[in-house]
């Protein structure tokens, strides 16, 4: 686009530029030339040669800017006269160029160097045409000083502002790709957080469905195993144990569609709120499957502490935390010790933190082998939310103990979270 620019106005003006000085000056004027006289020729030529030389200003600004300076010169010496304008305008433009092109430390060498070139072209145009007598006059000298400097200004203001605008239009440029990146960057995070959040629902339905599955499943097959022994010998228990599983199954299914519930997101869906309150509830209902459970409660002396009461100042999640703990660790007793005789026990006697312990005493039957080992991790799991202490291991008597510890004062904050 400059080089057309460039060659437009070089031919536009070889051929004004004549016409004008004819009118002003009549057409015996040495310094006038026309197409008809080789001089004009030659000026198109010079001018032609800027604009080709203007092609390769974007890679090579030092050097382009150089060869259109030095034309002026070669304009000066060939022919002489009022076209010699023609040739410095392209001088302004490539002096532009560079100032917007180049760093400001390489351009301080090269412009002044042009602006020299262009003085020094114009003190011979001067003096080759006739224009000043005496070369060596202050009117010569100061005239094409004054010439060179102002072509230079005029390109290095140019280039400035040009430079402004290229440096405005990246910074826009880098600011949109920046929040372009910090959108996404945004949408990455809020995706890893929506599957760290489904991550999470998922363990805790399983550990959900596992703790639905070992206390009731493990209830009906010891119900189940006690009316295969009795259907013939006392049908009346067997009766009972048959209504037993049915309860069970009933309950599992009320449970299992709690849960599922939840998946689906229905409305009706809502997480088990179970608590210590309903921990006796719960060896009740393992009483009702043949286990001997003892159940024991202390509480501070000076408190009359009811069940319904019972952990005061332990958030919902803890409780359900505390209770899941007490099903599993049933559920593990009469699977791994059946026959056992087991005990839970709740001290709520002290003021910043809450215990819940189950222990059996060992194994009067065969153990049927290792489990799954999950209903442990669960417990850990579950703990660790809630920032409890679990311990569990064997007793000194070959059988069982699980401990949860649970801080009144760090689980306050319980009541926002929903149960895992």
């Amino acid at each position: 686009m400059t080089a057309c620019a460039t060659a437009a106005f070089v031919l536009f003006g070889a051929l004004a530029l004549p016409l004008l000085a004819a009118a002003e000056a009549g057409s015996d004027d040495p310094s006038t030339v026309t197409p008809a006289q080789p001089g004009w020729w030659a000026v198109v030529v010079l001018g032609l040669a800027q604009a080709g030389a203007m092609l390769w200003v974007r890679r090579f600004p030092r050097a382009v800017l150089l060869l259109v300076a030095l034309v002026p010169v070669i304009h000066a010496l060939v022919v002489p006269g009022a076209t010699f304008s023609l040739t410095t305008a392209a001088v302004v433009v490539a002096v532009a160029w560079a100032v917007m092109l180049l760093p400001l430390g390489r351009s301080a060498v090269v412009v002044p160097v042009a602006g020299l070139l262009v003085a020094v072209a114009q003190w011979g145009n001067e003096v080759r045409s006739g224009a000043v007598p005496d070369p060596a006059s202050m009117i010569a000298t100061s005239g094409a000083l004054l010439q060179g400097l102002v072509a230079v200004a005029i390109g290095v203001v140019i280039g400035l502002f040009l430079r402004a605008q290229r440096a405005a239009r990246i910074a826009r440029e880098h600011e949109v790709q920046a929040l372009a990146r910090e959108r996404d960057a945004l949408a990455r995070e809020r995706e890893a957080l929506v599957e760290a959040a489904v991550s999470r629902e998922r363990v805790a339905m399983s550990r959900e469905l596992h703790d639905i599955a070992a206390h009731h499943m493990s209830g009906i097959a010891l119900s189940a195993a006690a009316i295969s022994r009795q259907v013939d010998v006392d049908p009346e228990a067997a009766k009972l144990a048959a209504q037993q599983v049915r309860a069970q199954s009933t309950r599992a299914l009320d449970d299992l569609r709690r849960v599922i519930g939840l998946l689906r997101d229905e409305p009706g869906g809502t997480r088990s709120v179970e608590t210590l309150a309903a921990v006796r509830e719960l060896v009740e209902l393992r009483r009702t499957t043949g286990i001997e459970v003892e159940f024991v409660l202390h509480t501070a002396e000076h408190d009359a502490v009811t069940e319904h009461d019972l952990g005061a100042g332990v958030g919902p999640l803890a409780q359900l935390v505390a209770y899941r703990m007490v099903q599993e660790s049933l559920a593990n007793a009469a699977v791994h010790a059946p026959g056992a005789h087991c005990v839970v026990e709740i001290d709520d006697r002290r003021p910043d933190r809450l215990m819940v312990l189950v222990e059996n005493d060992g194994s009067h039957a065969p153990d049927p082998g290792p489990g799954g080992g999950f209903g442990l991790v669960g417990m850990r799991e579950r703990a660790d939310l809630v920032d409890a202490e679990l311990h569990y291991g064997a007793t000194p008597g070959g059988g069982w103990q699980v401990r949860l510890t649970l801080r009144r004062e760090a689980i306050l904050e319980d009541v926002t979270e929903g149960p895992a």
